[in-house]
């Protein structure tokens, strides 16, 4: 069961002016679900995105890079779930190119205005054919409040589908931030095996939304970990259609400040999700690093532990093995890390100041805190001012299993 995460109220999840969503049945891999998506942009929306760092990364990773690149604008996107298309080679990128041109020719925009994304299994071609054949069902289902239809079409291992709103009012202009997202395993940071689509109806300057998407991602999608992998397809686009009534000329502005907040609010809530509904887990656990030396130190620590896979046992047990974390942040690579200065907490529970077991520390205080859904690690090294959160989950039994049983 997902930790503390809930299926989104379509009602609570607001249109996009300028943006249309539509599904399809298309048995990309299994019948009888939404598998294709389909959305529909308004001529002049702007576009930017951040892409899998993995080398080997899918054919519609590089039609969708080599797209942005071109800067024809972005008319349409299509997702599908089911199959990655990534380990493809040439028919892999024939696949996702051909797709294009469907949508383009159901749209009546250039192919290379049409953005692809694929999820699911790696080392399969893509049966184009019933992508290609499920495009029309899914045009005819276009409306622009058809987001939380669209979030259950693009999930994979997910349990439950993943989107979010907010609405911005500076002066008396208004803008609306809805995104969804999936991800349930093969996420670390680097991006992970998700994709995540946040949309505004502001207008806002391609180079302006660049930025910000790789703000928005550094303070969310590149903050979490499930297990360690990243994957061949992971995509996170910021759209902005201008269709609303806020027009953003830089960053700096009262609109500009309220949307990039907005953006980055949206973009973590979608982040986190993925990790409440990581495969298997039972816990959501924050990793704080404070007092480092340097962001790089930070990092190092935070994923040392939130990688840890006799960590995440130990959280899934609620067993308080705690010495676990100390060896994570020796191993984190600080070369003159010095010992004595680390304190570590447990939620409310100093367990370690100095580098040694606090004297008032008790097991059962953090049994006490293992046993919660929500917890939060803080270790304090006392090097410098650098601080970073990370999000990660426990390892569960269930974790194996789903992924062992994936393709079957």
């Amino acid at each position: 069961m997902p930790v503390n995460l809930t299926a989104p109220d379509p009602a609570s999840l607001l249109p996009v002016a300028g943006l249309e969503l539509g599904t399809a049945q298309a048995g990309i891999r299994k019948a009888n679900r939404r598998d294709v998506l389909l959305a529909r942009l308004a001529p002049g929306t702007t576009a930017a995105g951040v892409f899998t760092r993995n080398r080997f990364c899918a054919a519609p990773v590089q039609i969708c890079r080599e797209h942005l690149a071109l800067n024809r604008g972005v008319r349409a996107l299509v997702v599908n779930t089911g199959n990655a298309n990534a380990g493809t080679g040439a028919q892999g990128l024939s696949a996702a190119r051909d797709t294009c041109a469907a949508v383009a020719r159901l749209m009546g925009c250039e192919p290379s205005q049409v953005l692809p994304f694929s999820t699911g299994v790696i080392l399969e071609q893509l049966p184009v054919d019933r992508l290609v054949a499920g495009l029309p069902q899914a045009l005819a289902d276009l409306k622009p409040a058809n987001w939380a239809q669209a979030a259950e079409a693009i999930m994979t291992t997910d349990t439950l589908p993943k989107a979010f709103s907010r609405r911005v009012q500076v002066g008396g202009a208004q803008a609306v931030v809805t995104g969804m997202s999936k991800g349930a395993g093969m996420i670390r940071p680097n991006m992970g095996t998700m994709l995540g689509f946040v949309a505004t109806d502001a207008a806002v300057p391609q180079e302006l939304l660049q930025q910000w998407v790789r703000e928005a991602a550094d303070a969310s999608f590149n903050r979490i970990t499930i297990d360690g992998d990243t994957s061949t397809n992971d995509s996170f686009v910021l759209l902005a259609t201008g269709a609303g009534g806020m027009r953003v000329d830089s960053a700096a502005s009262a609109q500009g400040q309220a949307l990039r907040e907005a953006i980055v609010e949206v973009a973590r809530l979608l982040a986190q999700a993925i990790v409440r509904d990581g495969e298997g887990a039972t816990k959501f656990i924050t990793v704080q690093i404070e007092g480092a030396g340097n962001a790089r130190e930070a990092d190092a620590v935070a994923y040392a532990i939130a990688h840890s896979p006799l960590i995440k046992t130990a959280f899934f047990a609620s067993d308080p093995n705690l010495g676990r974390i100390l060896c994570a942040i020796g191993y984190a690579g600080i070369d003159d890390l010095d010992q004595t200065k680390i304190d570590l907490y447990l939620g409310d529970v100093h367990v370690a100041r100095q580098g040694g077991r606090h004297p008032d520390y008790r097991e059962e205080d953090g049994q006490r805190v293992m046993k919660e859904a929500e917890i939060t690690v803080r270790a304090v090294l006392n090097r410098g001012s650098a601080a970073t959160t990370v999000w990660t989950c426990d390892l569960s039994h269930d974790y194996v299993s789903i992924n062992a049983d994936y393709r079957s």
